[in-house]
């Protein structure tokens, strides 16, 4: 393959290398210099341009990624057509991508000029996505390289394996405290797992947490025809002698193997009774997030076998997110329970859907909103509060005169509510394991619930986010662990942290209240007669 510059008229059946524009002339990068575009790049005043052309015994790009994407593609993988060099290879039916890692290895290994990339091994995915790709670097390769990749592929790199198992039994054991809406949750969340792979809960069953009748419950579900069975514990697996595994034995099953280096995932089980595969799911399978429950339970479905070997080799990657409910040595936990909360007040704000006065001043059964606010907090169990100015700070400091409060002033308050929350997590002060977020023109706020709130939020069990709610409905204020508060401080414009509350769901307190004062802000005049009339 010859590379260099030419001629115009010496370019003609070359490959441009290079975009090139010129009095007016636009020729792209990888286009084929033939005649007409020999005298267009000489009536443009170009004296060369470089261009790679083939030699005898070379082959095109478009020519050799073809080839080698028709070489590695294997069952259920369709190829599009090789374009400026690549060829992509797609899923033509749903299922979990099988590749041959060494295949894929050998083919790459040929000459720098191939290249072959896929998505990860046993990666479920859907009909018509894109799983791989073929691309050559140079315009044009020697044969005798495009043929050593082909070879090297040894009749398919990937293949999508279909999902085969379509009838799943679901059995739940209970104990006291168990809700019955923790069990409802986890039906709807493993329904919707099943649902890409065409798999459905033919039926689900709820025992005590008991081996013999849970060994009853499995075993009536194989007779039920169910294909796989998946086991929710009321309480994870500790042992292999625990209740699921026992059970599974007990009804002349096996356990292949307990747990896994994935996590979330850690405490899963993987056995089978009357050759049928029975899973026995860690806790973090009732969440929709991706764990390692996932990483098994689709390669089951497409009838892939998953040996101990298999499990135990997924612990590179299989750190697949940052629990943030697990206590961590980096987070410094009080001696008391972790409890050391601090308040804040967001008293920043300029208040204009309110018409003119500042909200925060206008008095309520004779005490201005934000005074209420302050006064209610400093009669909690926080351990301080700091009031964030912005808006008319002197007036808004005149009228909380006289209380113990601290104070930091948010000169940006005018580009919204986020630059006043980054303003007062930045103050609280460096003990403190948390702070509870208040906005100071909610003066029904008592310090009742604000002292729920503190009792709610327990990071040695995971409950690092407190808030209220009544009949569904989420209010204020919020209860952050200082582990949020680096994400807090991302926090940008007039938008709060409510993405962040549905991204950590796992980690929050929901603390039941009943009436309006978790929801009722002053925000316009109406709200503040309705105040007033309550």
């Amino acid at each position: 393959m010859k590379f260099g510059p030419r001629r115009p008229a010496d370019a003609i059946g070359g490959v441009a290398v290079h975009s090139l524009r010129q009095n007016g002339l636009l020729l792209k990068k990888g286009t084929v210099i033939g005649p007409a575009e020999a005298a267009a790049l000489e009536q443009a005043g170009v004296a060369e341009i470089v261009v790679v052309q083939l030699e005898p015994g070379d082959v095109s790009e478009d020519e050799a990624a073809a080839d080698v994407a028709r070489a590695v593609a294997g069952e259920g993988v369709s190829v599009e057509r090789a374009f400026t060099g690549r060829a992509n290879l797609f899923a033509s039916r749903a299922g979990v991508l099988v590749i041959d890692r060494d295949a894929v290895d050998r083919v790459n290994a040929v000459d720098e000029a191939i290249t072959f990339a896929t998505l990860p091994a046993f990666k479920p995915v859907v009909e018509g996505e894109m799983i791989a790709t073929v691309k050559l670097i140079p315009f044009g390769v020697e044969a005798r390289q495009r043929d050593a990749a082909v070879a090297a592929t040894q009749g398919g790199a990937l293949r999508v394996a279909p999902y085969t198992i379509k009838r799943v039994g679901v059995v739940s054991t209970q104990l006291p405290g168990l809700a019955a809406k923790v069990i409802d949750k986890t039906l709807r969340v493993t329904a919707e797992r099943l649902a890409p792979a065409g798999a459905t809960i033919i039926t689900e069953r709820r025992v005590a947490h008991q081996q013999p009748v849970l060994a009853e419950a499995i075993k009536e579900l194989l007779k039920l025809g169910a294909e796989l069975v998946i086991v929710f514990g009321a309480s994870a697996i500790a042992d292999r002698r625990d209740v699921i595994p026992a059970a599974i034995e007990g009804i002349g099953g096996r356990v292949n193997h307990f747990g896994m280096p994935v996590d979330p995932g850690n405490l899963l089980l993987i056995g089978e009774a009357s050759g049928v595969p029975v899973l026995g799911a860690p806790g973090c399978a009732r969440s929709p997030v991706e764990n390692g429950f996932d990483w098994v339970l689709m390669r089951l479905l497409a009838g892939l076998p998953i040996s101990r070997a298999d499990i135990t080799g997924m612990g590179v990657g299989g750190l697949l997110m940052e629990i943030v409910t697990r206590p961590q040595p980096r987070v410094p936990v009080a001696e008391h329970g972790g409890r050391n909360v601090a308040a804040i007040i967001l008293a920043a704000g300029r208040g204009t859907r309110m018409g003119g006065p500042n909200k925060l001043l206008a008095e309520l059964h004779g005490k201005p909103l934000v005074r209420i606010v302050a006064e209610q907090l400093l009669a909690s169990t926080a351990t301080s509060v700091t009031v964030v100015t912005g808006h008319q700070a002197d007036q808004v400091r005149a009228t909380l005169s006289g209380l113990d409060l601290n104070y930091v002033h948010n000169p940006a308050y005018a580009k919204g509510i986020a630059s006043s929350v980054k303003a007062g997590i930045a103050a609280v002060p460096e003990g403190a394991d948390g702070a509870v977020v208040c906005l100071g023109d909610m003066p029904l706020i008592d310090k009742a619930l604000i002292d729920r709130l503190i009792e709610a939020f327990d990071p040695d069990r995971g409950a690092l986010i407190a808030m209220p709610v009544a009949g569904g409905r989420r209010g204020n204020p919020v209860l952050w662990s200082r582990r949020f508060f680096a994400e807090l401080m991302t926090l940008d414009g007039d938008v709060g942290a409510r993405h962040l509350i549905s991204k950590h769901a796992k980690a929050v307190a929901e603390v039941p209240v009943e009436g309006d004062a978790a929801f009722l802000d002053i925000d316009t005049p109406q709200a503040l007669e309705q105040a007033r009339r309550g």
